[in-house]
């Protein structure tokens, strides 16, 4: 309890010892198999990031001490190829590198991985960043086949739900928390016309990173480079009426559909984070400070509503209160649990997603948290605004909420 009362106290006070953004990037993010990254490996969209995120805090490669990526379908974890990438991209042998894998968390979980490197004095500089080709990945690694036969055969419910579709989970918290199909579909109506309007005006613009990687033409059969400017999943125009017709993908019954549910996506994302003082020592201007992360665990097969229980013990943890909060980056993997956090919570939906969210952005779960902080800090900086949380459900019934302060 101490703990919590000592963050609670300095939050608003700075010191040398703040983790500070000095950078927060993204790749568009593209349609896996459709996309500009179909014939792309993961590694391709990230070295182009990591390398813009280095050079937007103003830093050289050298000075990041080690680097963490999330990444949740690649083989062995991304742990080789992700060093490579590192390597390729200009960081010396000295900077390290792992990964982490908390599913749909896992780039927020690298944040906060390297944040508490950081607050323990291991070290001063980091990259956290994640990535995801679910082009590549998402049909033979979505779902592990090889499991023990103990665990097949578990008669704990909670034990064999970790391995529910998570399509049936949105439809249990539909059914369970009262979030009826017109509901959803008005939601996703409106991600898609929040994410329109923004790439319109040019918000994502200061938060992109362009890509270049190489693509099967379609005509020709040849591969040749292709630029990726923009996200490609935002569907301009879209109503109410297109969505509602389109039919259930888990049940007949159902009511998640492909228009209300997130976008199966590849992209990457990367931020620098530093010691203040670190910082400071060399006249660098950090974006805004990481103050604290809280996780919280629910049930499996509602997996959705974990951040019911994040984001409370995240106001309990920095004694931030619910009204000072300016924005909240809320994962939307599917339009029934989002509206249940909303209104669980009661949120202020003006202040949630207010460029979109993953339902109309897409969700290259690897990437995601560190894509929603780049998002965040954009849109914190556009409205001058200071206080921001990014969180999300993960597979597994998992809710991760992070607490970031912007610095004008």
């Amino acid at each position: 309890m101490a703990a919590f009362n000592r963050v609670a106290r300095n939050v608003f006070q700075k010191s040398p010892n703040d983790v500070v953004l000095l950078s927060a990037v993204r790749s568009p993010v593209n349609r896996s198999f459709k996309g500009g990254y179909k014939d792309a490996h993961p590694e391709d969209i990230l070295i182009p990031v990591m390398k813009a995120a280095v050079q937007r805090a103003q830093i050289q490669p050298g000075d990041v001490n080690d680097a963490m990526i999330g990444n949740v379908l690649a083989e062995l974890g991304f742990a080789k190829t992700g060093r490579m990438a590192l390597n390729h991209a200009g960081f010396p042998n000295t900077t390290t590198f792992h990964t982490v894998n908390r599913q749909c968390s896992s780039s927020l979980q690298a944040i906060t991985h390297i944040s508490h490197s950081i607050m323990v004095g291991q070290i001063d500089v980091g990259l956290a960043g994640g990535v995801e080709s679910m082009s590549r990945n998402y049909g033979t690694r979505g779902v592990p086949a090889d499991v023990s036969p103990t665990l097949r055969g578990s008669l704990v419910k909670d034990a064999l739900d970790c391995l529910m579709p998570m399509g049936i989970t949105s439809e249990n918290v539909a059914e369970r928390y009262g979030v009826d199909r017109k509901s959803q579909d008005e939601y996703a109506v409106q991600s898609h016309g929040r994410a329109s309007r923004a790439q319109k005006e040019g918000r994502f613009d200061s938060e992109i990173v362009p890509v270049t990687v190489q693509r099967i033409d379609e005509a020709t059969g040849q591969l040749s480079g292709f630029e990726v400017t923009k996200d490609d999943g935002i569907r301009h125009g879209l109503t109410y009426e297109k969505v509602s017709t389109l039919k259930p993908v888990f049940g007949e019954n159902g009511k998640s559909t492909a228009g209300n549910s997130s976008q199966i996506s590849d992209g990457a994302s990367s931020t620098i984070l530093a010691r203040r003082s670190w910082a400071e020592e060399r006249g660098l201007k950090p974006l805004g400070r990481f103050v604290g992360t809280q996780i919280r665990g629910c049930a499996p097969d509602e997996m959705g509503i974990s951040p019911i229980f994040a984001i409370p013990a995240l106001y309990k943890y920095t004694g931030v209160e619910q009204k000072d909060v300016d924005i909240i980056e809320l994962n939307e993997a599917f339009a029934s649990q989002t509206l249940a956090c909303i209104r669980a919570l009661g949120l202020d939906e003006e202040k949630v997603n207010p460029n979109g969210g993953a339902i109309a952005l897409g969700h290259p779960t690897g990437a995601t948290g560190a894509r929603q902080t780049a998002t965040l800090f954009a849109e914190l900086r556009r409205q001058d605004k200071e206080i921001g949380i990014v969180s999300m459900c993960a597979s597994t019934g998992q809710g991760v909420a992070s607490l970031f302060i912007r610095e004008s």
